[in-house]
C-alpha cells in the first residue's frame, strides 16, 4: 500500500509563508548577535542560507497560487510584495485565509 502525500495550494502557500516568516526571524536574531553583541556570525551564516532558500521558495509557490487559486491581480501583487519586509508574510497569510483566497 503506498500513500501519497496531497497538499492543496492553499496549504501549501500557508506553509512556505510561515517558513519564510521563522528563517527571517532567524536572520534577524542572528543580525542582532553579529552586530549588535558581537558574539557570533554563526546565525548569519545558518539563516541567510536557509532564508535565501525560503524566499525563493516563497516566491515560487506564490507565483503557483496565483495561476492555481486564481488571485486578483491586487492579491498577487500583495504576496509577491509581502516577501521583502521582515515577518510580512505571516499576517498576509492569516488574512488570505480569512478572506477565502487560500481555498
Amino acid at each position: 500500500m503506498t500513500h501519497t502525500l496531497t497538499f492543496s495550494a492553499g496549504r501549501l502557500f500557508s506553509i512556505v509563508a510561515l517558513i519564510e516568516a521563522l528563517t527571517w526571524a532567524g536572520l534577524l536574531i542572528g543580525m542582532y548577535l553579529k552586530y549588535v553583541t558581537g558574539t557570533t556570525d554563526f546565525g548569519v551564516w545558518l539563516f541567510g542560507r536557509l532564508h535565501g532558500a525560503a524566499f525563493i521558495a516563497y516566491v515560487v509557490v506564490t507565483f503557483f497560487c496565483m495561476t492555481r487559486l486564481r488571485w486578483p491581480w491586487w492579491a498577487s501583487m500583495l504576496a509577491i510584495m509581502a516577501a521583502i519586509p521582515p515577518l510580512v508574510t505571516l499576517p498576509l497569510e492569516i488574512w488570505f485565509r480569512r478572506k477565502g483566497l487560500l481555498g
